[in-house]
């Protein structure tokens, strides 16, 4: 049975911001401070805000352009660079996909620890047990219809926003210029090389709160006016933006940078609750738990949509194409499911923190991000679906800022998570090798052979340096 267009433009736009306001957005004021002072945490934000704008473009004009290719990321990779580089972006973005799941699972349970604190830090064994119920819940839930999970979502995503605003009215009346401007800049004085290590650590930060831009792009297959992917898009990110901002930026306005740090999570909580006293806590707390079970759902709408639409180009299983009477990919959510899990457990034994997590889901989903703004300057130099130069040079400027900012990213991740990620990459050989064979397809092509050995080196690499203590997941 084929894709259903069942998603309009309110649940497209319900899809992103479910997905990118999630947990991210509730320990903002930690996470921001922990890596700069007020004036770096406004030009990352600067910096962010315009990559995003030129992704979200990129984007929005690769789906106007080729709507034929209803997978977005992986779509665009395969039409560009063929089918090896189009299955390491399925496979990473899906992948990557996973990670964030997983990473919500220990920040949940340390938001339950507020009410019960059998949960602890969010790392033990109750919380184990409680992440393994919570996965497999919302596994049946999505067995029950995208159409049903995503108003499930669209209703979340509005119950989880109504304390961001609440939050953000108390900043404002709570706002001190004097708290916001001392130190500004770090050390007592301006600094480039000071500032741009403030802008450069808090990166990871502003990539992973923006993770799921793509949503309505990855779910394009399943919207009933194509035209709608693009609008749900921009403004998906524009309105998701200005409350990052907020956020960040009013709460140094309220608590100093150090007492911002040494502040438990979710951080935001406990700001509100500086002003208000402990109901803010509450509010908060309770709307983080509504968030984390609507981003939840929109990452399990979007992860299990690449793996499906893969296998319908013939570089996943067939079996991966296989939908239920509800017109869920069932495949596909139960191999997400059941490799989400795994992970859990994963992370459960090595201790592996929320921010550790995440980090390397947002390094595993910059590749395909790369590729995707690397196809449009493929599409502006060969002239495919333009009539004037305008237009091309317009496009190409856009795509040159999002390629240089995706670039910007993988450096500023470090070595040790593009390491690591390399490793999960190298994992893909597992599906993609046997794959390739049982079709008597060649493994590899031109420049392929590059990246496979690029991608090999490093994760073996990566294997070898974990197993020796070198490099911690």
């Amino acid at each position: 049975m084929g894709q259903q267009r069942q998603l309009g433009l309110w649940a497209l736009m319900a899809a992103i911001i479910g997905s990118v306001i999630g947990g991210a957005a509730f320990n903002l004021p930690k996470d921001m401070a922990s890596a700069a002072n007020s004036g770096a945490v406004m030009i990352a934000w600067l910096i962010t805000g315009a990559g995003m704008v030129m992704l979200a473009l990129v984007f929005q004009n690769l789906t106007l352009r080729k709507g034929e290719l209803t997978g977005g990321i992986y779509s665009y990779a395969r039409a560009g660079f063929g089918a090896f580089i189009g299955f390491n972006s399925a496979w990473g973005y899906w992948i990557a996909s996973i990670l964030g799941l997983v990473s919500f699972i220990p920040l949940l349970f340390s938001t339950l620890n507020y009410f019960y604190p059998i949960f602890g830090e969010g790392n033990n064994l109750p919380s184990l047990l409680g992440g393994t119920l919570f996965v497999w819940a919302f596994h049946f839930l999505v067995m029950r219809g995208v159409k049903e999970a995503a108003f499930v979502n669209f209703i979340t995503t509005i119950g989880k926003l109504m304390p961001i605003f609440i939050f953000i009215i108390f900043l404002v009346f709570a706002f001190h210029r004097g708290i916001f401007f001392t130190d500004f800049w770090g050390n007592g004085s301006f600094s480039w090389t000071l500032i741009m290590k403030q802008v450069k650590d808090s990166m990871l930060v502003t990539l992973w709160a923006f993770v799921g831009i793509e949503g309505a792009v990855v779910l394009s297959g399943r919207a009933k006016r194509h035209r709608d992917v693009g609008t749900a898009t921009v403004f998906g990110l524009l309105g998701t933006l200005l409350v990052y901002m907020l956020i960040s930026i009013l709460s140094l306005g309220v608590l100093s940078r150090e007492q911002l740090q040494a502040l438990p999570e979710p951080s935001m909580a406990y700001v509100l609750a500086k002003i208000v006293g402990p109901w803010g806590a509450v509010l908060i707390n309770v709307g983080l738990i509504i968030s984390i079970a609507g981003a939840m759902l929109s990452w399990i709408l979007l992860t299990i949509e690449i793996p499906y639409v893969a296998a319908q180009d013939g570089m996943f299983p067939r079996s991966f194409m296989r939908e239920n009477r509800k017109n869920t990919p069932i495949v596909s959510l139960w191999w997400t499911s059941l490799i989400t899990e795994a992970f859990v457990i994963i992370v459960h034994f090595s201790a592996s923190t929320y921010q550790a997590v995440y980090s390397m889901a947002s390094v595993a989903v910059l590749i395909p991000y790369l590729l995707s703004t690397l196809y449009q300057l493929k599409l502006v130099k060969t002239g495919e679906t333009y009539l004037n130069d305008k237009d091309k040079v317009r496009d190409g400027l856009i795509g040159f800022l999002a390629a240089l900012y995706s670039c910007w990213l993988l450096y500023a991740a470090g070595l040790d998570y593009l390491l690591m990620v390399s490793s999960l990459y190298l994992a893909g050989f597992v599906l993609y090798i046997p794959m390739q064979l049982s079709r008597k397809r060649k493994l590899f092509k031109g420049q392929d052979w590059l990246v496979a050995l690029a991608i090999s080196g490093a994760g073996i690499a990566a294997i070898g340096m974990i197993l020796t203590g070198n490099l911690s997941p």
